[in-house]
């Protein structure tokens, strides 16, 4: 099955157990967000990458132009290990990372988790890339894709024990929009897919064709 597949299994299975009324506040801040312009002013193909540095899971500092030197780089934001949906991402992009590390492009996973969650992130997940923490959403605010919780979804986040601060380790509500970039080495974007809806997700597949089409691109 394709992930987007196994997304929508997911999601029939979680709405079962959702009362209606925080399904439906969850389906409002979705099209809000959508009516804010944030995919409209976001980075997008053809755009230059900025540059970062941030702490993986292990405490070590990764910087994107260092990677970068070494080949393409496919970037992952996610919203926390809390979600489901991005779990299932991260084990689906575990799962074609040898096609990625055969055309020589790395995989990386950004959250605005605290190292200490994206190391329970990549534990749970047996995850063999870099899960690096944005903290205060630094880096999603540079890509474009930073935005902050609907006020009404806070208490039901809170409930659910996905308070962000706690999570995050600051006091901001900040998420990133679900996104995936495919940069290559000079550091522009080859591709980028971002969704307000937090159930639809990129499909392996297509990130692997899009390195696949660079690798021929710079053999010609």
């Amino acid at each position: 099955m394709s992930l987007q597949g196994d997304l929508q299994t997911l999601d029939a299975d979680l709405m079962t157990q959702l009362p209606a009324a925080i399904a439906a506040a969850m389906s409002h801040a979705d099209l809000a967000l959508s009516a804010s312009g944030i995919l409209d002013a976001a980075l997008k193909a053809g755009d230059h990458a900025p540059d970062f540095a941030l702490t993986d899971a292990h405490g070590g500092m990764v910087r994107l132009s260092h990677v970068l030197a070494s080949g393409p780089v496919v970037l992952s934001f996610y919203r926390g290990g809390w979600c489901p949906y991005c779990n299932l991402e991260l084990r689906a992009l575990q799962n074609v990372l040898p096609e990625f590390g055969a055309v020589g492009a790395t995989l990386m996973a950004v959250s605005p988790q605290t190292p200490g969650e994206s190391l329970n992130t990549a534990e749970k997940n047996d995850l063999a890339f870099p899960v690096l923490s944005d903290t205060g959403s630094r880096v999603a605010k540079s890509f474009g894709i930073a935005f902050d919780l609907a006020d009404d979804l806070r208490p039901i986040f809170t409930s659910l024990g996905q308070a962000l601060p706690d999570r995050n380790g600051d006091d901001s509500w900040l998420l990133p929009v679900p996104a995936t970039y495919v940069i290559d080495r000079d550091g522009i974007i080859a591709f980028a897919h971002l969704d307000v809806d937090f159930r639809n997700r990129l499909e392996p597949a297509t990130i692997t064709a899009t390195l696949a089409a660079l690798a021929r691109h710079k053999a010609a």
